[in-house]
């Protein structure tokens, strides 16, 4: 039996955006392998007749040794498994996942650039840039290796660091997909007070400030016929994480209010009118957006790297320039001002979602992949 280990960041993330993958690798007659942080819901991992294995990245990754402790756990893991494949997903895994599995002669080889992060963002490219574009560079010049995008942004920018080499395979995928019967499509609620959601993790580079600007501006005017839901964890540990503190003057409850994680987000969806992320983030493509999509919602987003594939301007919502309060405000106005637009723009978001992000396509094609490597 072929073995497959897929190493991700943290359980939440697998559970969410690869878990359809490795139970169709699994019912293919893979012997699958699950490596990530454990935040609580192993269990829920191992439910599914996975083999879940504990791995702990660190969180800054400017700290030498822990870098190292880093590297010499995952090195210990793939001894141990012997996968056929690995399959890394988001940055870090892909960096020292690539290297660790070169040294080791691992088969096949998988890496998801499911967007590139902070340090591909804006002027951020310093000391650390160059350090991970030649680790990059040395753990992907290999045979036998698949690289999957989400964007050709990020596509274009890896292959002029001449990081993406003629021998491997590239693939492009929308996102992760989304699972059209789960998040089926529903009408715009009835509510008496519009209810515009903005569904992410609270990173200042999601556009956390200029929604907060935003809501400022339309307060006066629109009090008490809108609410703005934020529903995301505070990420203290995070270089651009927004502090619990800054959230909670916000939200007061009637006009803004922070509900924190939940993982029930199709309800969310349902009682929500408009969906919101002015992300300049690198994105890879965001799954949020996927599933406003899906359940039928107008959006409104940026033209930055992985959110603009979401949004056909003007058809099923908005795009707007990244880091501009007042653009966002002005195109909230509009979808607030009009719910013939708010319902056509939803089952517009409906049809792009049922051509364009169906879930099952994107497994059809990590299989592919995978089919690819084991044949090789």
């Amino acid at each position: 039996m072929n073995r497959l280990l897929i190493v991700v960041n943290v359980d939440w993330f697998f559970l969410s955006h690869r878990l359809g993958i490795a139970k169709k690798a699994k019912a293919a007659g893979f012997d699958v392998f699950i490596a990530c942080e454990d935040t609580g819901r192993a269990q829920e991992i191992e439910k599914n007749g996975l083999k879940f294995m504990p791995l702990n990245f660190s969180r800054s990754g400017t700290h030498l040794w822990e870098e190292l402790g880093v590297l010499r756990q995952m090195y210990n893991l793939y001894r141990e498994v012997k996968p056929d494949i690995v399959h890394h997903v988001t940055l870090k895994p892909v960096i020292y996942g690539s290297m660790v599995a070169k040294g080791l002669k691992v088969k096949g080889v998988v890496n998801a650039i499911a967007g590139l992060g902070y340090n591909f963002t804006g002027q951020r490219r310093g000391l650390l840039f160059y350090i991970l574009t030649n680790l990059m560079r040395f753990g992907m010049n290999r045979e036998n290796l698949a690289v999957i995008f989400q964007n050709k942004r990020d596509f274009n920018e890896l292959n002029e660091l001449n990081i993406i080499k003629s021998k491997n395979l590239v693939f492009f995928t929308k996102g992760s997909g989304v699972n059209l019967e789960k998040f089926s499509f529903s009408l715009q609620p009835e509510h008496s007070i519009i209810n515009i959601l903005f569904p992410t993790r609270m990173l200042w580079d999601k556009g956390v400030q200029e929604l907060h600007d935003a809501s400022m501006i339309l307060k006066e005017e629109y009090y008490g016929e809108i609410k703005f839901t934020l529903a995301g964890l505070a990420d203290d540990g995070n270089k651009v994480g927004v502090p619990a503190e800054f959230l909670e003057k916000w939200s007061d409850g009637l006009y803004v209010e922070w509900v924190g994680y939940t993982q029930n987000m199709l309800e969310l969806y349902a009682n929500s009118n408009i969906v919101v992320l002015p992300s300049y983030y690198r994105e890879g493509m965001p799954k949020s957006l996927l599933e406003a999509c899906s359940v039928g919602r107008p959006i409104i987003t940026t033209n930055s790297v992985g959110c603009e594939e979401c949004v056909d301007d003007g058809v099923n919502g908005y795009k707007i320039p990244p880091r501009d309060s007042r653009s966002l405000a002005n195109a909230l106005k509009r979808l607030i001002d009009d719910r013939s637009m708010r319902n056509e723009m939803g089952v517009q978001s409906r049809k792009k979602a049922e051509m364009e992000f169906s879930e099952q396509t994107v497994i059809d094609k990590h299989m592919e992949i995978y089919g690819k490597l084991i044949d090789k």
